[in-house]
């Protein structure tokens, strides 16, 4: 008799399919397991103290922002958020530092828009790329410029300043806190868009530059309520105009530029913002955005922000990117007009 032989089984298409999503089971659970440790780390952040480097010197309205900033951050954190001011060197030390730093969401860095977006069109060789180097974080504050004359100026506006300035070319003198500085640009704004000309006179120190204002030595000069604003109360200087499209709500009786015989929509501003070195989580960003945008929502702070001129300008990181890109248009074509360039 014959032996009767069972065919083997044949693998069928269902039984193949049937395993698949065991593999996506097994390599979903790998690929979690190797996320775990980042989403450990997002979670627990910070474990330890947050260091914020700025190259404003001690006392300085930025330098003071961050401070009152960083001590309700640092409660929120149970960690504490350090100040490490490094100025000098037209914030190269204090940029170069955060740029050297670990993209690990424990070095920050305090900067302005002169370091952002009016520095790389200034310097040939810049030592560092505010887009490539470095991450948005989040915005601190905004403030505008007065413009600040001698208290015994005989100039009660901007049309008076332009007025003299056409009848005298070049005979005006207007300051500023440096060659390149906001300031100094700001003067190459107004010189463009009224058609005048005056002599600039720059100052290393902005006490220098206001001290000078007083005195008559210098006609006139940009400044804010925190740089200018020790002269102003002092009864030394006197504020004709603000450049901003809007009245400030503590100093209501000064008008804008354009109120004052301007040009229409003359906005000269700086402001102040949070950025990590290039890399840093995202998650680690969005968790200091959002407990530094808090801190900035506390009566307290925002009161003692008015105290200095400033406004909160609260956003998240891509509202500094968007700044950085407004602002480098609006200064491209000015400093390249008058030819201001730093080696």
């Amino acid at each position: 008799m014959k032996a009767i032989t069972k065919p083997a089984p044949a693998v069928t298409h269902a039984s193949a399919v049937s395993r698949a999503p065991a593999r996506r089971v097994v390599l979903a659970a790998l690929g979690i397991a190797a996320l775990a440790p980042r989403l450990a780390r997002a979670q627990q952040y910070p474990a330890r103290s947050v260091r914020v480097i700025l190259p404003f010197s001690a006392g300085s309205g930025p330098d003071t922002v961050m401070r009152d900033v960083g001590d309700k951050v640092s409660r929120a954190w149970s960690q504490q958020l350090v100040v490490d001011n490094r100025p000098g060197g037209n914030g190269f030390i204090a940029i170069e530092a955060t740029k050297k730093s670990p993209p690990d969401g424990y070095t920050l860095m305090e900067v302005d828009n002169t370091h952002m977006a009016l520095q790389p069109l200034l310097f040939r060789q810049l030592p560092y790329d505010p887009v490539n180097d470095f991450d948005p974080v989040a915005p601190l504050y905004r403030t505008h410029f007065f413009v600040v004359v001698p208290a015994a100026s005989p100039w009660k506006s901007v049309a008076d300043l332009i007025a003299a300035a056409r009848a005298k070319p070049g005979k005006i003198t207007s300051g500023s806190w440096g060659i390149g500085s906001v300031g100094h640009v700001g003067i190459a704004m107004l010189e463009a868009a009224t058609g005048i000309q005056t002599t600039h006179v720059p100052f290393k120190e902005l006490p220098q530059l206001y001290s000078a204002v007083a005195n008559g030595e210098v006609d006139w000069a940009f400044g804010t309520a925190a740089t200018a604003g020790p002269m102003f109360r002092a009864g030394k200087v006197r504020f004709v105009a603000l450049a901003a499209p809007r009245r400030h709500a503590q100093f209501a009786d000064i008008p804008t530029v354009g109120e004052a015989g301007g040009p229409a929509d003359f906005e000269l501003k700086a402001w102040v913002g949070l950025f990590a070195p290039h890399g840093t989580p995202k998650s680690m960003i969005d968790r200091i955005n959002a407990d530094v945008s808090r801190a900035l929502a506390d009566p307290a702070t925002r009161e003692r922000l008015a105290t200095f001129g400033f406004e909160p300008f609260v956003g998240p990181p891509e509202g500094l990117s968007a700044a950085i890109a407004a602002d480098s248009r609006q200064f491209a074509d000015v400093v390249k007009r008058a030819r201001i360039s730093l080696d």
